[in-house]
């Protein structure tokens, strides 16, 4: 910019400039002012700035306080997860849901009266032909004529048998174990051992430690409650020490035959497998499961891995069809076959049939697995092709649910993983829709 231009812009066209210096000074105090406005402006656009980091920031932190009293909420108001429509242990229920389960089933209702239907042959219980008591009821006196019917002639009219448990008392058996002294050479001769010097007079027998055993390890009561039955039943207070060792005793004793039923479910085409966390000495460990059509064994593990099953089963696992849930260490295993659980996949779209009511995806799919289930039970040694139901299933995991909850997608995405091993059960009758069918399958195919 020229000095013309300047003064023709801070100086009216029509006035005539008599003194540059102070036009000059003029141009300057405005220019000094014009930075001075700058300096408040750029102030004032910085403190603005300020500002709107710390909204954003307020911002921020107002959206995770939401999202984390969402999820809370969530807790409210999505339906609970319970051992009927997830994989949660019973024994992490609530009271009011362990009620529900043992009142409640997968199955949907039929329209038809409980229990038996018509056709259906009933059973009831048989007389013992050799009971341990026998009663003779008859009258003492005549009803028409009031006199005594002693020395009549009885006519016996119908039998009926109680059954009852006997008196719960403890049997207190007295052993007095004697020496005997030889009359022809005076030999003093025991029938017994001697006894250890500082062992206890009183003992208990087989039944007493049967009963610890099974009340422990198939019941699975806690040494507690079962010191508390002993005591409050029969009256006997039994230390819990003396519960581990009969406990361990009978492991000890049982280990050959643990081995055997082992070595039998190496050896079978279809097994069941399942895993359930449990507190061991406040430590989380596992309690896993192998059953097969005559056996059911139980073993401790130290974790849901893979190398559980590797370390017990070997190599006879790559000629196992197994019946498993989705828990991804049952993938890893080269089984021969697999069969994923029809029976958790229905309890978990139970769940999200729970959780969005509205919807119907979850409905579909599920009546779609009970069709087949109920397909394989009316034609139970047929062979029915699997990819007509593939196809049905197909069509239902290319649905688009992202408008839904996150339990939808997450589902979907575990489905289509195990997508190929879901209708097995329908192309070979040996293999069972859930686990808990080991059993029933079994007996199909070898009945065939």
């Amino acid at each position: 910019m020229v000095v013309s231009d300047i003064f023709r812009t801070f100086t009216p066209v029509n006035q005539k400039v008599t003194d540059i210096s102070e036009t000059l000074q003029a141009m300057t105090d405005e220019m000094r002012l014009m930075h001075e406005t700058i300096a408040s402006q750029h102030s004032d656009i910085c403190q603005l700035n300020r500002n709107i980091d710390r909204l954003h920031a307020d911002l921020r932190k107002r959206d995770k306080e939401i999202d984390e009293l969402k999820a809370r909420l969530a807790k409210y108001e999505a339906p609970d997860k319970n051992s009927g429509n997830s994989s949660t242990p019973p024994s992490k229920e609530s009271i009011k849901y362990e009620a529900i389960r043992r009142t409640r089933s997968l199955r949907k209702p039929t329209g038809r009266p409980p229990g038996g239907q018509r056709g259906h042959e009933g059973s009831t219980l048989k007389m013992t032909q050799t009971p341990d008591e026998t009663e003779e009821v008859s009258a003492n006196y005549c009803t028409r004529c009031g006199a005594s019917l002693e020395d009549c002639e009885r006519i016996l009219d119908y039998v009926t048998q109680v059954v009852s448990v006997p008196e719960l008392k403890p049997v207190v058996k007295e052993i007095r174990h004697y020496i005997t002294v030889c009359k022809n050479c005076g030999e003093r001769v025991r029938s017994h051992a001697p006894r250890k010097r500082g062992s206890n007079a009183v003992v208990y027998d087989a039944t007493v430690k049967s009963l610890v055993v099974y009340l422990n390890v198939v019941m699975f009561l806690p040494y507690g409650r079962i010191g508390n039955f002993f005591k409050e039943v029969f009256g006997l207070e039994i230390s819990q020490g003396s519960f581990v060792n009969w406990v361990n005793e009978a492991k000890k004793n049982a280990a050959p035959a643990i081995e055997k039923i082992k070595e039998c479910i190496m050896k079978s085409a279809v097994v069941g497998f399942d895993e359930s966390g449990l507190y061991c000495n406040k430590k989380l460990d596992w309690t896993w499961i192998a059953q097969t059509v005559y056996f059911t064994l139980l073993f401790h593990g130290s974790g849901r891995s893979h190398k559980e099953l590797e370390s017990r089963f070997g190599s006879s696992l790559e000629r196992m069809t197994a019946v498993t849930d989705r828990h991804s260490a049952y993938f890893t295993l080269n089984f021969l076959n697999h069969q994923v659980c029809i029976a958790h996949l229905l309890r978990e779209l139970q769940y999200l049939g729970e959780l969005d009511t509205e919807q119907q995806w979850s409905k579909k799919v599920e009546s779609l697995l009970q069709e087949a289930v109920h397909e394989r039970n009316e034609n139970p040694q047929a062979v029915i092709d699997k990819q007509p139901w593939l196809i049905k299933l197909d069509a239902l995991l290319t649905e688009n649910l992202e408008h839904m909850a996150e339990q939808f997608g997450q589902l979907k995405k575990g489905l289509i993983k195990c997508r190929d091993y879901i209708f097995n059960f329908l192309e070979n009758p040996a293999i069972p829709p859930d686990i808990m069918q080991v059993k029933g399958a079994s007996g199909r195919s070898r009945s065939r």
